[in-house]
């Protein structure tokens, strides 16, 4: 895959509006806020969940939701993916008949924003995912991920009140979803990677958001073995990364980061003389959370 295969669309209309205010000083401005919009989601001809989200990709959400939530199996065959924009609707359609009823007698509210869920059953296939030993992540690559993913044009950068999720392998961007919940954007991504057949075992996951629970938890079922971000850890999330093996690194800013699980495979090359601290004005504006 080329670098950011998929990438934020900052542009697109239907994404932000412009909305007129004042600011500290009590003077009129006019600011672009992100959209966000109901979709339901239905399971052949069940309705799963109506979950937030700024509209766009409704494919690769409800597939990786329905993924992430243990509804969807990775041998599943789906049929069909039909969305309809004008009733918010998206139907998943599979040739498996599906056990969702027991799934979601299972929910359980997590700290994620705008209602992410769990099942119970996750944390008993949680111990079963074996997740590449031998995978590594470069300083070099680290602070070059973090450069290009804080650079590239978003909607965050645009309007915040956003979460972002890249897909990433050595000093590669792939795949860069947003969305006004973070484990929105983590499905966007497994829905991508199910549907594209992307391998998960070479990759690097990175988030804008709290490494949390759900954030680990999802991280390990997708398969991939390493995950960073900008902010940082829940001590649940630490302690799920380890039981894992999963690499965990946050409060990756500028040419500082911390490790907390999986140490083994960062390799340390980064010549630290060469590295930039991070820019000013993106640290001004925030932490991406």
């Amino acid at each position: 895959m080329k670098e950011f295969e998929v990438r934020p669309a900052p542009d697109d209309p239907r994404l932000s509006v412009t909305v007129a205010g004042i600011d500290h000083e009590g003077k009129p401005i006019e600011t672009s806020v992100v959209t966000e919009r109901p979709l339901t989601l239905f399971l052949n001809a069940r309705e799963i969940v109506t979950m937030m989200t700024i509209g766009d990709r409704p494919d690769l959400l409800a597939v990786g939701y329905l993924l992430n939530q243990n509804m969807l199996r990775r041998d599943d065959v789906i049929t069909a993916i039909e969305h309809d924009d004008e009733i918010e609707t998206v139907v998943v359609r599979t040739r498996r008949q599906t056990d969702f009823e027991e799934k979601l007698k299972k929910k359980i509210q997590t700290s994620g924003c705008a209602q992410g869920t769990i099942f119970g059953d996750l944390m008993e296939e949680f111990d079963k995912v074996a997740l590449n030993p031998d995978a590594r992540i470069r300083t070099s690559w680290l602070y070059q991920l973090t450069r290009k993913i804080n650079t590239e044009p978003s909607l965050y950068l645009k309007a915040g009140a956003i979460h972002g999720c890249v897909l990433c392998q050595e000093d590669r961007p792939l795949v860069y979803m947003e969305d006004v919940g973070r484990h929105n954007a983590v499905d966007k991504i497994a829905g991508y990677m199910f549907l594209n057949g992307i391998a998960p075992g070479d990759k690097i996951f990175y988030t804008t958001g709290r490494l949390t629970s759900e954030m680990v938890i999802k991280t390990v079922k997708m398969g991939i073995p390493i995950l960073m971000s900008r902010s940082g850890f829940t001590a649940w999330g630490v302690d799920l990364a380890r039981r894992a093996g999963l690499t965990l690194i946050g409060r990756a800013r500028g040419k500082r980061f911390v490790a907390l699980s999986g140490t083994e495979r960062i390799i340390f090359d980064a010549d630290m003389a060469r590295v930039e601290d991070e820019d000013r004005k993106f640290a001004r504006k925030g932490s991406l959370v």
